[in-house]
């Protein structure tokens, strides 16, 4: 049953799964495909409540992931515990993965046997795991990733890519029923590197830009405020676009609107416009502090590797010159020094502020494209803290 109090974008749900389970010959969905959208436009809402009850009135087994809901956490064993919980729910299965290690008789409610012999370099294979599961429930298998590019932060996460390409392979031979992986990440950059290499595990599959919620999502917004009887479905649609498309900013300045008890029928249109903006500063706001908080070496880091994108190279010298460029615009002081090792020093605990991504091979990125989207709008001109 859906809910009432969710925009549901049933048509594309069904598309997309129909390009997941039925993909063109020889076309590179079959290798996986990528979703990319920008953080906080309800792309996470729409695989949990469209995409997965699509993919499960289809008759698949559906595995979802969520990288980002422990950042901490090393991302191969989040998808490794996750495909162990998966397991853990079918006795059969157990008993198959009891019996591939070596074990005839299973008691499954007791010690005779652990779930945690699955994964890498353990008993039992990611591959070995998953076609037991698909093959007990007679099922092809479909593995959703969230923000998947977070996987190549790790040695093991990357690993563990690589071992789901190998389930992938074996699944989708002619002796099981197919295992079809879906990847999401908001930054089409940082999702990119996943199959945009040959060294990566997914080389070749379909990345697709994931379309932003539009005008029936706004009519849809109105329709359900007590007071949208009071506002223009366009100008709150272009009120959306001016909040980058992210839904938490209307439903923000929404309630604002309800807690005003003493708001007039003619003043709802003006409040709601006039709130939308205030959501829109004070989401930034709170990124702009914590970049103002920053040292200058941080900060001229931070600001060199926004500008540069994909050509960010740390270290070499043309870029360690831009950073003493930075650093004497916001007059950081002759102490202040841009070589490899205060810059190695800032990236780390640029990492640590959630503010900048790596991948385990070394390549940097902004974690959030907002940030870029400050620079460029001139947004960020403070001298950081000394």
């Amino acid at each position: 049953m859906q809910s009432k109090h969710v925009f549901h974008r049933n048509e594309l749900a069904e598309k997309i799964a129909k390009r997941v389970l039925l993909p063109t010959p020889g076309s590179a969905s079959s290798s996986g495909l990528f979703l990319s959208a920008p953080r906080r436009t309800g792309k996470s809402t729409f695989i949990r409540e469209d995409l997965r009850p699509v993919l499960l009135a289809a008759g698949t087994i559906v595995i979802y992931i969520d990288l980002w809901a422990d950042k901490k956490a090393d991302p191969g064993r989040v998808i490794i515990s996750a495909i162990r919980s998966e397991l853990a729910k079918y006795e059969g299965v157990i008993k198959r993965l009891a019996k591939s290690a070596g074990m005839d008789k299973v008691n499954v409610g007791g010690m005779s046997f652990s779930i945690d012999r699955v994964g890498l370099d353990q008993d039992i294979s990611l591959s070995g795991a998953l076609a037991a599961l698909s093959d007990e429930k007679k099922k092809p298998i479909v593995l959703i990733i969230d923000e998947a590019q977070h996987a190549i932060t790790t040695s093991d996460g990357s690993d563990t890519l690589f071992s789901l390409k190998a389930a992938r392979d074996e699944l989708n031979s002619s002796l099981h029923h197919g295992l079809h992986i879906i990847a999401t990440g908001s930054n089409q950059a940082k999702l990119a590197m996943l199959r945009s290499s040959k060294d990566q595990a997914f080389f070749g599959a379909h990345l697709l830009n994931f379309p932003p919620l539009g005008q029936p999502y706004i009519d849809w917004f109105c329709h359900n405020l007590e007071f949208g009887n009071h506002l223009d479905p366009l100008e709150v649609m272009a009120l959306f676009k001016k909040s980058a498309f992210r839904p938490e900013i209307l439903g923000a300045a929404a309630e604002a609107l309800r807690d005003d008890f003493e708001l007039k029928d003619e003043d709802v249109a003006k409040r709601f416009s006039e709130e939308v903006l205030v959501q829109i500063e004070s989401s930034n706001n709170e990124l702009l502090r914590v970049i103002q908080g920053l040292t200058p070496i941080q900060f001229a880091v931070l600001k060199v590797l926004a500008e540069s994108g994909e050509e960010y190279a740390p270290f070499v010298a043309e870029t360690l010159a831009r950073y003493m460029d930075v650093l004497e615009e916001i007059k950081a002081g002759a102490d202040v020094k841009a070589d490899v090792t205060s810059v190695q020093q800032a990236l780390i605990a640029l990492q640590e502020k959630f503010l900048v991504w790596k991948a385990s091979r070394g390549v940097y990125s902004v974690e959030d494209t907002a940030i870029t989207e400050l620079f460029d709008a001139g947004l960020i001109s403070k001298r950081p803290r000394t």
